[in-house]
């Protein structure tokens, strides 16, 4: 190498220097004794106190030494930081962390040069730090997912992981990682870790893990579970897994009564109306699920029940009718049946039977109605059973002897429903002499006698009944009619007598004949029947089949009877009237048989 000394006095400069360079001067002439070399220093050496591993918190120191004249002076360093770490050709970890580890150099200058020391790597073993345990993915995690638990903890050596599930161990090994392929919702639940190497252990915090899903099928409960009671407190719960927690709707036979937040449904007063299928729906931003129902089975005790009667309509003796009690209750309810307020029949059928109904079957019909929680009776209900009318019961009155030109009332009484209504009729006559209970013949007269019946009918049918009716003659009034018709018969002769007088005093041989014609008187001899009957005069009195008609009266001669007695058989009563022409004296009494006075009265 060149070197280029500049002499001024005691002083030389070299404009260039190898550190590999060693130097030394002397006195002129003084060779032999020449000074200390002088040179710069050379590569420099690092030593670590500690030889073995160097633990956390021990003291740990770094010495630097380099062969140099004059001495050098000493920096240390650590990689990757820029600022020197001391001036010292040692330096010193009086607790060293694990921060300290890394690699440390040194170096040395005296101001002949300056060399770098290689680097020394400070490995700091330590105790796990305090580990933390954490999720990916970060947001919320939803049932199935692929979910990832990782347990951070900073340790020298490396530690060894053991997981926890609520403080029960799931699994040891190297691995800081706990995976979920497909996670459930039995996988929620409080993770953490413990960290551990031959320094140490450290346990983390818990972390939670709340698997989301959509809602479990749901199912509604009641409350209370026992029978359901009119009027009582119930309510209806909506049971169903969820997260996050479902909102519920609420339903009565498919239609929608409540939506919200709430999972019950309650019920402050049940009611008869109340009853019914009830289902929910639980829903949240992962799906829905719908309830299958519940039946709500409202008991009560009878309503107030109501007799109605089939057929509806007139109830006639022989049909079939059927009674039936409606009562609306629950459980169903047991049926006592009353017939004017006594028991007829108690059971479970709320009907009562008529096979043939029958008239004393009539009445008043009443149900009552009950169950455990309470009873009722029902309003009365008429049965009025229709019949044809029964066979008539006829009287007379008066029930003595039905005598001529009385009053007789005839009578006739039938049990009918509807009442009877009564039509009167005489045989062998077609049109009706009467309607009404009652038939009254005033001045009953003997033509009246003869078979009467009686017609009962309503709209169910008709009776009859027959009764004889006898009709006694009256014959002291007979006897006065009879005398007075003789009695008008004698005037007219005598007015007879007294015309043919007068035409005899004109014509006296046309009426008295010669004295050679007459007859003896001592020798007479009965008149022949020949004889009267040219003298014989008729009066007749007819009795009408009129109640009204007149007796009349009629002088005929016995020719004119003769050819009228035929046709006035039937309907003519009469007197005969036969006298002698020849004045009577009271001498004459056996005379007074040639004149007879008689009557005849003849009825059909």
């Amino acid at each position: 190498m060149d070197t280029n000394f500049h002499q001024k006095n005691n002083i030389y400069s070299l404009n260039t220097f190898d550190t590999a360079d060693r130097l030394y001067c002397a006195v002129k002439g003084y060779e032999t004794f020449p000074s200390p070399t002088v040179y710069a220093p050379k590569l420099p050496s690092v030593s670590v106190s500690a030889s073995a591993e160097i633990v956390e918190g021990s003291s740990v120191t770094l010495t630097c030494s380099s062969d140099a004249n004059p001495a050098a002076s000493y920096t240390w360093y650590k990689e990757d930081v820029i600022n020197p770490l001391s001036y010292q050709n040692q330096h010193v970890f009086s607790s060293i962390l694990p921060s300290d580890s890394g690699k440390y150099y040194c170096t040395a200058d005296n101001g002949l040069g300056q060399k770098k020391s290689e680097s020394r790597n400070i490995d700091v073993k330590y105790a796990p730090k305090l580990p933390s345990v954490s999720v990916s993915p970060s947001a919320e995690i939803v049932e199935g997912s692929s979910v990832t638990l990782t347990c951070s903890s900073d340790a020298n050596p490396a530690a060894s992981y053991t997981w926890y599930k609520d403080n029960k161990v799931l699994a040891t090994g190297q691995k800081n990682v706990y995976h979920f392929i497909s996670i459930k919702l039995e996988n929620s639940g409080n993770y953490s870790c413990k960290s551990e190497n031959q320094y140490g252990q450290k346990n983390s915090t818990s972390l939670s893990i709340d698997v989301q899903y959509p809602p479990r099928l749901p199912s509604v409960s009641v409350s209370p579970s026992a029978e359901i009671v009119e009027g009582s407190s119930v309510t209806l719960t909506c049971s169903s897994d969820a997260n996050p927690a479902a909102s519920y709707t609420w339903y009565k036979d498919n239609k929608v009564l409540a939506t919200g937040q709430k999972n019950v449904y309650h019920f402050i007063s049940i009611k008869l109306e109340n009853s019914g299928n009830y289902s929910c729906k639980s829903e949240n931003q992962y799906g829905q699920k719908n309830s299958t129902s519940l039946s709500i089975d409202v008991q009560y005790p009878p309503r107030l029940p109501s007799v109605s009667v089939s057929p509806s309509a007139e109830i006639v003796e022989g049909s079939s009718v059927t009674l039936t009690c409606s009562s609306d209750a629950n459980p169903a309810a047991n049926y006592t049946w009353y017939k004017d307020n006594k028991v007829l029949a108690t059971g479970e059928k709320d009907v009562y039977h008529f096979i043939s109904i029958k008239l004393e079957n009539s009445g008043n019909y009443s149900c009552k109605s009950e169950n455990q929680y309470g009873e009722k009776n029902s309003t009365s209900l008429s049965i009025d059973v229709q019949y044809a009318p029964k066979l008539p019961s006829v009287s007379v009155s008066p029930s003595a002897e039905i005598v001529e030109g009385s009053s007789v009332t005839l009578t006739c009484s039938s049990d009918a429903n509807p009442a009877a209504k009564y039509t009167w009729y005489k045989e062998d006559e077609n049109s009706p002499k009467t309607s009404g209970h009652n038939f009254t013949i005033s001045n009953i007269r003997p033509e009246h006698s003869g078979s009467y019946y009686c017609v009962a009918h309503n709209s169910r049918g008709r009776h009859n009944v027959t009764l004889q009716l006898t009709v006694r003659e009256d014959f002291p009034q007979a006897a006065k009619l009879a005398v007075t018709g003789i009695t008008l018969v004698v005037f007219l002769v005598i007015i007879c007598l007294l015309v043919f007088f007068l035409l005899a005093k004109k014509k006296p041989s046309a009426l008295f004949p010669a004295p050679g014609n007459r007859r003896d008187n001592n020798n007479k001899s009965p008149p022949s029947h020949s004889e009267e009957d040219e003298e014989l005069n008729y009066a007749s009195v007819r009795f009408s089949t009129n109640q009204t008609d007149p007796i009349y009266y009629n002088i005929r001669s016995a020719g004119s009877r003769r050819q009228k007695v035929k046709e006035e058989d039937e309907h003519v009563e009469y007197a005969a009237v036969n006298f002698s022409p020849a004045p009577r004296t009271v001498h004459q009494d056996s005379e007074e048989d040639l004149s007879e006075l008689y009557s005849t009265v003849k009825k059909i």
